[in-house]
């Protein structure tokens, strides 16, 4: 980002839909917003219809100005803390409507696939079987466009904040964007069961983790780039923590559109006996390259993971806390936005 572009940023958050529009493709929205079915059912009941989608720019504009909106209004007032908070609250309106409209869905998939097994003669059987496919085939319509509409939300959050949206819990994956990111339960059970593909991403593992109070930012993001240069379908794999180098990781990875797994801890029982679990669960991904700064016993049992003294080793780019760069103390506001 050039100086000037910075300047404008930092002064006034009411421009950044526009900013971020120049480096934002709108082909998520047009794929959701542009085509829809030519007769649609949009509540339960009622009778096919002719409804219009929202213009996709529209849409586009709309979703970002609402994030936007929050940081201007709050920005340079005793309100500006809350700012994230408030904004993740917007986007996770969509990511949970979203999901509604999957449940939805998806039971109504099910109700057709049983029906399909029992086909019946008749006119009244078939309106029924008809009318239950175009109101499947109208939910996921909506669901595709509240999806996109989340992660350009999403891509505003982080645009403003200086970190990736990710949802409470759950997954936020999308049919229309490759940056998903998703929790290790879903992940797993995905690889596990092999369900659907867009909770399973396919690519070379690459491993991030350490301390909550990192503040170099630069350092990772150069290395990181690096990486994606030899490793362009990497997959970015954490170790799930909302501050310092694993948020740092997830931001980058939002901007690159990099799928990225949060691996927090899950489960009762003692933190550092859960983190060692959790530990070698990353390391089952058979990744094949990490960064790891210096931290605790956490980040030293993954080297020792990744690194035994016979066995597969994994390469290991290693940050201590010296090799930072000074910390010049920026404007909070000024440092999210530089991320």
């Amino acid at each position: 980002m050039s100086k000037t572009t910075a300047a404008r940023t930092v002064s006034s958050f009411s421009d950044l839909p526009e900013l971020y529009a120049e480096i934002t493709a709108t082909e998520p929205f047009e794929a959701s917003f542009g085509d829809p079915l030519p007769l649609s059912i949009i509540e339960h009941g009622e009778e096919p219809g002719e409804h219009y989608m929202p213009e996709p720019i529209a849409a586009q504009a709309e979703c970002g100005g609402i994030i936007a909106a929050v940081f201007d209004l709050f920005t340079d007032t005793r309100l500006d803390p809350l700012a994230p908070e408030i904004a993740w609250g917007f986007v996770n309106s969509f990511h949970f409507t979203a999901g509604k409209l999957e449940r939805q869905e998806d039971r109504l998939a099910d109700q057709i696939r049983d029906m399909a097994r029992r086909l019946e003669p008749g006119e009244v059987f078939n309106k029924e079987l008809e009318d239950k496919q175009l109101e499947c085939q109208s939910l996921a319509e909506q669901r595709a466009a509240i999806e996109a509409m989340r992660d350009y939300a999403a891509a505003m959050y982080r645009a403003c904040s200086g970190r990736a949206w990710s949802p409470s819990k759950g997954s936020k994956a999308s049919h229309v964007t490759t940056a998903s990111q998703i929790s290790a339960l879903d992940f797993l059970r995905a690889r596990a069961e092999k369900r659907r593909e867009r909770h399973e991403p396919q690519g070379p593992v690459v491993v991030v983790s350490g301390p909550v109070d990192w503040h170099d930012w630069q350092i990772i993001w150069d290395r990181l780039a690096l990486i994606k240069a030899r490793i362009p379908a990497m997959v970015l794999v954490t170790t799930g923590q909302s501050q310092g180098v694993d948020a740092i990781a997830a931001s980058w990875a939002a901007k690159e559109c990099v799928p990225c797994i949060a691996f927090t801890l899950y489960g009762r029982g003692k933190a550092m006996k859960r983190a060692f679990d959790r530990n070698r669960q990353v390391n089952n991904l058979m990744p094949v390259e990490a960064i790891l700064c210096e931290g605790s016993g956490i980040q030293a049992n993954l080297y020792e993971l990744f690194n035994p003294e016979n066995g597969r080793r994994v390469p290991t780019h290693i940050f201590m806390r010296a090799d930072q760069a000074a910390d010049t103390g920026a404007p909070k506001r000024a440092r999210r936005i530089g991320r």
